[in-house]
This record gives C-alpha cells, structure tokens and sequence, in this order.
C-alpha cells in the first residue's frame, strides 16, 4: 500500500484562494479530492480524469457556463473555474445545485497559464519525494533567480528578491557592482536589522506598500548607492518586494519595465510559495503518521528515509508562557526551521515536523542502549547551544527504536519526558524519559487527580485545614523538616524561627495530623501527599 495524499478543494482554496481563486457559486467539501486540472475546449473535449478541475477559458455568456456545468459534472468534474466577473442567473445557480458542482472565480489579473502551472504543481505534489529539494532549490528557487537575472538586465542594477520579512529569496549575479551593505544583505539572505529600523523610520515600507509604482530612496545611511523597490502583488495579496541598487532614478522606460516584471515575479513567487506550504504540509502529515502508528506507518517511514535501522524521537517545546496564538505559531515554526536544519546538518534523513504544538525530530542513530541515548542527548544540547540562551526551548529525548513499529514509543517516551521539563523553572534543558521518569509519574498522577477533581487526602489535609483556620504554619513546618531530612537545626533556620519553637511546631504537626514522624512509611506518605498537592494547586482540571 502507498500513502499518496492527494489534493482536495480545502488545500486548493488554503495555498490558492487568498490570491488567485474565490468561490462565487456552490458548496466547497473541503475533503473532496481533486484528481486532475484539464483545460474547456467545446471543439476538442479533452479526456476527464475523475474529480477534475476544469478551467473555462474563455466562457462568459450565462446560459453557455450552464450548459458547460451540467456537461463537465457528468464527467465527474469537482469543480469550474470562471474569469470574473461571472454572470450568474438562476439557471446557472439551477445548474450548481443540482450537479454539486462548485463555481469558482479566477481574480483579475492573473493568467490561465498561471492557475494551471500552479494547480497542477499542487496535484503533482502528492509524493514527497523531491518536494524540499524542488521547492529550495530546484525549479521554485531556480525561476527567482533567473528572473531576478532578467530583471537586473532589464534595469542596468544588482537586484534582490525579498519577502515581507526582508528574507532574500533570489538575487542577481552581478552583485560586485552593489555596494558593501547589499553584499552583506545577499551573504546573510537577510536584510541587516539597522538598516531594516532605519527603512521604518524613514516610512519607506509604508510608501513601498501602499504604492503600485517604484519608490525611490535617495540616501540610507551605510549604503553607498540609492535603492529603487517596488512591492510584489498577487491580487490584494502582497507577496514581498524587489530591490535595486542604483545611481539614479530610472527613466520612465525602466520604470514601467519594473512594474511589468513584479507582475511576473509575483506569479513565481507564488508557485514557490505553494510548493514550499504543500511540501512542509506533506512532510508534517509523514511525520505524524509514522509517530502515531497503524497500517500506514511504514510506508510514511520509507518516505522519509526511516524504514532501515534505529532511531528516536526528540520532542521541542516551549514552556508555557501565555502568548498570541499567531505568535506562538511562528516561534514553532521558526524552531522548526532551525531544528530541521540542526539535524540535516547530523544526518540526511532526519525528519523534523510541527505536531500539535510540539516540535518532534526524528533521528537515525547508529546502534542501540545507552551510548545512542547519550548521542541523541548530545545532539539536542549542542543545538541549543546554538540557538543561545534567549530561546527558552526544553528537549524530551524518547528511547531508541528498532524501526518503525517502535517509534509510536519513542514519541509517547519523550513527551513524558518534555512534559517534565516545562513544568521546571531551572535546571537541565534536555532529559531523557530514564532521567525523569520518577517526575513524570508524580506528573501524570497529579493530572489524573486534577482531572477527576480529587484532592490527596491525609496527614497533609488535616494539617492544611488547621491551617486555614487558624493562619498557622504546621504544613510549612512538616514540608521544611522533611527537606532537611530531619535536621530540627537546619529546619528552624530555613523557616525562620528558633529551634525550640520549631521543635513545639513539630510536635504539634504529629498530634494535629495524625502523623507518626518515626514511621518511614508515614513520612514517605507525606512527602508523596505534599508533591501531589503542589502538582494539583499548579494542573487544575482542564488545564
């Protein structure tokens, strides 16, 4: 059996919809599959894969988009794509009900070679291999730089392709002619932040954005050469932007040649920009299947290059700290990104996805036992290192699996693992599940507890009701003689008061609560009720 994801109409309107497609008549399946893009021709009817898109170039009049409705969903078509504006009349809406076809509206601008390049990149993409080497540097990247070639010709000037965060996507080859400020921007793919808080300052984003023609910027400090940029756009989408660097305005000639080419690389940017979402989606799908488990999990494996040998499960996560969920989501993805490639850098066909707000990484490791434990462990902390001491990430490693069928293991192992290291304030940043085990038990009764709203009841209860109503100190007295182990000295001093004074406290602790501090069972009794205590107060149910 293969897994093949394929396609379906919620994926084509998630990477398209924003930008290219609308839904102007019918009901969208978000899970009905889409088998195939063919191209209206009344004189040659093409041959109709089932659950095929059709694109309906050229048709305007409303009874011909009817009659062309009711013939392509016989066929089996999902769905018929329109040029706006598009008339519809009730026999047009007669014809969508009935057929359960939908009508989609292809945004002004944008070409009938664009939709179809893209869609059928879309439908192409239903195997992984090859989609990250496609979409970083194969055909996606390869265009922008060729583009980003032409357009440098076409202006005389070294020119950058950039996204909205001023990352470098694609740039010319004549960067010598830049000066020392682009060449630092093109080594580093990323636009320096001095000069991106000096362009803020200046409004030059603001004037970039809002404006459909170039924008000149005469001077930028640390930069020897004038810019000239302009906004890329898809629809009312903006895409990022290109950058020149120059000695003079552009002539109108020049100028108008800009505009033309945005519009050209506005459509290669969003082939790569559909790509790269769909593969980092298929990928996050594979990594999911395999650490879930089930019939499919193997062949996800052997997709991602994990079938042959052990491995284990490295699990990321940020511990809680109460944050805007757009913002949550991009520091996962940007952990993602950097762990991905942190283990690339250790070995190829390492896998690295986002799970339901969780960062696992899967690693193949040579041999089994503790020395791949221990090599697992090393990895993890040498990325963090890397990563500095401004990222709070945790690291739960699960153990090593013999192969596939194992890995569901592993996972639920360095969950445990990581759940531990984010309810700690200090500490080690990386555990094994062996490390913490005996925490992670602790944890998982307190959550059992919480959840079934119970409370630990006993010697501790006791004294904490006699507390409260009496604003005494009898549990602080118990809990401080216990983590002196005994020590009425060392006790007395971490509470505060003199030793005689803890000694009366200490026996009133015993008659109060019941508690024969003499019996070992007893006094573990009260450490294990004080621990859960303290897990329940932090993990109410639901949390």
């Amino acid at each position: 059996m293969t897994l093949r994801p394929r396609a379906t109409l919620g994926r084509v309107l998630d990477d398209l919809g924003s930008t290219l497609l609308e839904v102007v008549a019918g009901r969208v399946d978000p899970g009905r599959s889409v088998g195939g893009v063919v191209i209206h021709d009344p004189l040659d009817p093409p041959a109709m894969p089932d659950d095929a898109l059709v694109l309906g170039v050229g048709l305007a009049a409303s009874a011909e988009i009817a009659d062309v409705v009711r013939a392509v969903a016989a066929e089996g078509a999902v769905g018929l794509v329109l040029r706006v504006p598009v008339d519809i009349d009730a026999d047009v809406r007669q014809a969508v009900t009935e057929e359960g076809l939908v009508l989609f509206g292809l945004t002004r601008g944008a070409s009938w070679a664009q939709v179809a390049a893209l869609l059928r990149s879309l439908l192409a993409l239903d195997d992984l291999g090859g989609v990250d080497d496609q979409t970083l540097a194969g055909a996606g990247a390869g265009d922008l730089f060729a583009l980003a070639g032409a357009v440098s010709a076409l202006l005389d000037a070294p020119l950058t392709i950039e996204d909205l965060n001023s990352r470098v996507l694609a740039f010319s080859a004549d960067q010598e002619r830049a000066d020392e400020s682009r060449k630092e921007t093109v080594l580093g793919r990323q636009v320096p932040e001095r000069y991106l808080r000096q362009l803020e300052q200046q409004g030059a984003f603001r004037a970039l954005y809002s404006s459909d023609r170039p924008v000149f910027l005469p001077e930028i400090d640390g930069a020897e050469l004038p810019r000239v940029a302009i906004r890329v756009r898809a629809g009312d989408e903006i895409l990022g932007s290109m950058w020149a660097a120059v000695k003079e305005p552009l002539s109108a000639e020049r100028e108008q040649a800009f505009v033309d080419a945005a519009k050209l690389v506005a459509l290669h940017m969003l082939r790569h920009r559909a790509g790269a979402d769909v593969g980092r989606r298929l990928r996050a799908e594979l990594v999911a299947t395999v650490l879930e488990g089930g019939p499919a999990a193997g062949d996800a494996a052997s997709r991602l290059g994990l079938a042959g040998g052990p491995a284990c499960v490295l699990a990321l996560a940020v511990p809680g700290e109460e944050t805007e969920p757009s913002s949550a989501e991009a520091d996962l993805q940007r952990v993602a990104g950097a762990f991905a490639l942190h283990l690339a850098a250790v070995h190829p066909r390492s896998a690295v996805a986002p799970v339901g707000g969780v960062v696992y990484g899967v690693i193949p490791l040579a041999g089994d036992g503790d020395g791949a434990d221990l090599r697992a462990v090393a990895v993890a902390e040498e990325f963090l290192s890397r990563i500095g001491a401004r990222s709070h990430v945790v690291v739960g490693i699960g153990g090593v699996a013999a192969g596939p069928a194992e890995l569901p293991q592993s996972r639920a192992d360095a969950d445990r693992a990581v759940r531990v290291l984010r309810t700690r304030r200090a500490g080690s940043r990386v555990a094994r599940l062996t490390d913490v085990q005996i925490s992670a038990f602790l944890l998982e009764l307190g959550s059992a507890m919480a959840a079934e709203r119970r409370v630990p009841s006993g010697p501790v209860a006791r004294l904490a009701a006699y507390d409260r109503r009496h604003r005494s100190q009898m549990v602080a007295t118990l809990r401080a003689w216990l983590d002196a182990f005994g020590d009425v000295t060392a006790a007395a001093a971490a509470t505060h008061v003199h030793v005689n004074t803890f000694r009366y406290r200490l026996r009133r602790v015993g008659e109060i609560g019941g508690l024969d501090l003499a019996d070992p069972d007893a006094r573990f009794a009260a450490m294990l009720e004080l621990r859960l205590r303290a897990m329940v107060d932090q993990h109410p149910a639901g949390s």
